[in-house]
């Protein structure tokens, strides 16, 4: 492996333990729930999720549970937000 090359593996193996350096604009991910996969999302500043409590709450287990989970990386108002799609 070619020395510069070696370089860039340590600096990832580094910033791999320093989550705070990254923030998440935004993402998507399936989410294998207990009765189905749900598609959870982050996008302008508003959580999605297609589980059908979160289209009635705006909130739901499965976005807190990826709150939980990035929450080093995710900016402050992903953690405190609840959705973004929910009903007034």
């Amino acid at each position: 492996m070619q020395s510069s090359l070696i370089g860039k593996v340590e600096k990832a193996k580094r910033y791999a333990q320093e989550p705070d350096r990254v923030t998440l604009s935004e993402f998507a991910a399936d989410f294998r729930g207990e009765h189905s996969s749900y598609s959870v999302s982050y996008k302008d500043r508003k959580w999605h999720c297609t589980c059908h409590f979160f289209s009635q709450w705006g909130l739901c287990s499965h976005v807190m549970a990826l709150q939980q989970l990035l929450a080093e990386m995710l900016p402050e108002e992903a953690l405190t937000s609840a959705g973004g799609d929910s009903p007034d």
